[in-house]
């Protein structure tokens, strides 16, 4: 039988239900849900408002900057060869610019070297320094401080293919016994007779190397630092992680022996980090080298900026 207290809770509790559901009812949680939700999209379209905006003005810069590209670097590079080498993380796409630029610069691009794995990891080491000792140009002598890899590497390649003003580059002959034999040691890749001797050289890497790579960006700033006191001059480019920790343009600018030998851009992933390239090039003609870029090093954005405080 049910007693009077459990029929009161009853009653109470069906009262309770029949209350929950007119407020339900009433609109007024859902309101306020709608409310929360209107000030979300309102809040949303705000944010894609200033992001398309962003992105129009980026575009614009982007579009101002390949228009103006020809006039800033017109007759940087007149009259003079440059031979690019690669890292072998080196991006296609920044390649493929610079070779573009070079020309619109007025120079010309005397051949393209890509640098092997295997000898960035510097598996090798006594089977390249046989090769380099035995093939090193007549009349000719690398620099006796040199003992690394990179360093005995980048000074043969410097003299094999490099020339000053009013120097001769080696003989035709003795380049080709150069590169034939550090091609078929698995040091360095190139189509057959596409190399010729250049005045300029740009050495180019992409982004930063991974911890467990050892000391490959050693070798890659000592090559470029000791190959570009050959010529007329050079410039080791990278994407911004380039210059951080041991990859290659963080080692070049953390040792004044090696930066004040080959100029540094670490932005190339960048349309003004290719400009900087080319006018960095422009002035190693004149003895004027410098760090070039965002990150960690650089002393100054591009040529003629001023310095970074």
């Amino acid at each position: 039988m049910i007693t009077m207290r459990q029929h009161a809770v009853s009653i109470i509790a069906v009262f309770l239900a029949l209350a929950l559901g007119l407020f339900l009812g009433s609109g007024f949680i859902g309101d306020r849900m709608n409310a929360l939700t209107g000030t979300d999209r309102d809040r949303i379209g705000t944010l894609q408002d200033e992001n398309d905006t962003l992105s129009t003005r980026t575009g614009n810069d982007a579009a101002f900057q390949k228009a103006i590209t020809g006039r800033l670097v017109k007759g940087a590079l007149d009259k003079r060869s440059v031979l690019l080498v690669t890292a072998p993380n080196a991006a296609d796409a920044d390649v493929e610019s610079l070779t573009t630029l070079v020309n619109e610069a007025g120079g010309t691009v005397s051949g393209q070297l890509a640098l092997s794995d295997a000898l960035v990891r510097d598996e090798s080491a006594s089977k390249l320094r046989t090769i380099v000792d035995q093939s090193i140009p007549s009349g000719a002598q690398l620099r006796v401080q040199y003992t690394d890899s990179g360093s005995r590497l980048g000074d043969l390649l410097g003299v094999t293919l490099l020339k000053r003003d009013g120097q001769r580059p080696a003989s035709e002959s003795d380049r080709g016994t150069v590169l034939s034999a550090l091609r078929e040691g698995g040091f360095l890749e190139f189509p057959h007779g596409s190399i010729t001797p250049a005045d300029l050289v740009v050495v180019v890497t992409g982004d930063g190397l991974p911890e467990d790579s050892g000391a490959q960006g050693q070798l890659i700033g000592r090559f470029a630092a000791a190959m570009t006191a050959r010529g007329a001059g050079g410039v080791l480019v990278g994407r911004t992680g380039s210059a951080e920790g041991g990859s290659p343009i963080g080692v070049v600018r953390s040792d004044p022996s090696l930066g004040n030998a080959v100029s540094t851009v670490d932005n190339l992933g960048q349309e003004t980090g290719r400009i900087t390239t080319i006018l960095a090039l422009q002035e190693e003609q004149h003895g004027r080298t410098g760090a070039y870029g965002t990150a960690q090093g650089a002393t100054v954005i591009t040529v003629g900026a001023e310095p970074v405080k």
